[in-house]
């Protein structure tokens, strides 16, 4: 990771307010440097916006009256032209709930849409920063990943998304099904729910990998209990 110090070359974009952020973190006072930091992300300094998109959420949790502008800047980052401000980004996201869950499903959500991107690099990235999610409230988790496979109201999700979500789950977070999905029973039995909410309106395909991901539940599988 290149250290702040390395970039902070151009003063007329990072002045000393922002170096005292980095010195006095927790400080409330610093919310002016903080503020700074969310406004560089319309930088045209390519340098500027990569620094920004590692520091906006680095220091997110000390400012909640910025939450909604951090995290509206941060995401003009995730969209940002250069493959190498957008990685940054998509890696700083899980950052935003490490302290703040309240923050985790509108999080995920935003990583889910970006399963979208073309760059396999890119994707990759989004993958790993959903399985850390995963990790620190697999339910939660969930079901925001779900919203964008269920039909509600008659409005269908976009169907390159939903495939996209669906392919994550099966591809990523069945195969950890032993490590996320504790209480093993309970969310077995929360993942049953949201196919069921998923069902109201699906191809063969997806009827068959819904079907699919039952299979890999214990709860139906050859440990299930006769009933």
């Amino acid at each position: 990771m290149v250290h702040e110090s390395k970039i902070l070359g151009n003063r007329t974009l990072f002045d000393v307010r922002i170096v005292h952020l980095l010195e006095f973190k927790s400080q409330l006072q610093h919310a002016e440097d903080y503020e700074n930091i969310i406004k560089t992300a319309e930088s045209s300094n390519v340098k500027a916006r990569q620094l920004a998109a590692h520091l906006i959420p680095r220091f997110f949790k000390y400012f909640p009256g910025l939450s909604g502008n951090a995290v509206d800047a941060h995401l003009d980052l995730c969209e940002a032209e250069e493959l190498g401000i957008r990685m940054q980004a998509i890696r700083g996201l899980p950052l935003f709930c490490k302290d703040t869950p309240e923050h985790l499903s509108k999080i995920v959500d935003i990583l889910a849409q970006l399963l979208m991107a073309e760059e396999n690099v890119e994707r990759d990235a989004v993958q790993k920063a959903l399985l850390s999610l995963l990790r620190q409230d697999v339910k939660a988790s969930l079901t925001a990943l779900f919203k964008h496979i269920e039909s509600v109201n008659e409005q269908i999700v976009d169907e390159n998304l939903r495939q996209r979500t669906l392919i994550f789950i099966r591809d990523k977070v069945f195969p950890l099904k032993a490590e996320l999905l504790k209480p093993s029973d309970q969310m077995e039995r929360h993942i049953i729910d949201l196919i069921k909410k998923s069902l109201q309106d699906v191809t063969g395909a997806e009827f068959k990998m819904f079907m699919d991901f039952l299979k890999n539940l214990n709860i139906f599988g050859e440990k299930a209990p006769p009933e």
